[in-house]
């Protein structure tokens, strides 16, 4: 029997026989059973100090150039914890309220929107959505807010994966993500 992994890089661990993604029946988005759940576990404790949340933010505001060399180095963990920020959000508003990231997590866990197609399709789709929900979080004056305006402007747009982390960092930024946690 092969054993496969969570698609999380730093949060490996056991699965199923098959590959489980968020796509996946067995990853059971919301739910306190499934894999989503114990790689929510996992996450929680791998970004329990601000010291490691501040580093993660910092990994994904200045992703290296070598692909190859981002940290995290899949996407998908990145997903989680903005999943898990935007369940947090939800209670105490930090989501944006109505029309914020609460659609955002609704469009992750239908994994549809940004699973299906080319990625870079994928990643511009989770761009967009997330660029126009950051007016909700983010000061009307802020340097924050005047850079997501622009993340996909010049050359910036032509490596989708720095773009998706960078707008991710400043989400989970003004989202206090360092001060709070998941």
């Amino acid at each position: 029997m092969v054993s496969h992994f969570c698609y999380l890089s730093n949060l490996s661990f056991p699965a199923q026989q098959t590959k489980i993604t968020q796509r996946s029946p067995q990853w059971n988005w919301g739910s306190a059973r499934g894999t989503g759940h114990d790689c929510a576990a996992i996450c929680r404790r791998q970004y329990s100090t601000k010291e490691s949340r501040r580093q993660l933010i910092d990994n994904l505001l200045e992703p290296a150039e070598d692909s190859n060399k981002r940290q995290p180095e899949n996407f998908e963990e990145v997903k989680l914890i903005l999943g898990l920020a935007f369940q947090n959000g939800r209670w105490d508003g930090s989501d944006g309220g109505a029309g914020g990231y609460g659609e955002v997590l609704q469009y992750m866990a239908g994994a549809q929107r940004y699973e299906e197609g080319p990625e870079d399709e994928c990643a511009m789709r989770f761009v967009r959505d997330m660029q126009d929900r950051f007016e909700f979080i983010a000061d009307v004056s802020s340097m924050e807010l005047r850079e997501m305006r622009c993340i996909l402007d010049g050359d910036a747009g032509k490596d989708m994966d720095c773009v998706r982390r960078k707008c991710s960092g400043l989400v989970l930024d003004q989202m206090g993500f360092v001060k709070k946690g998941l």
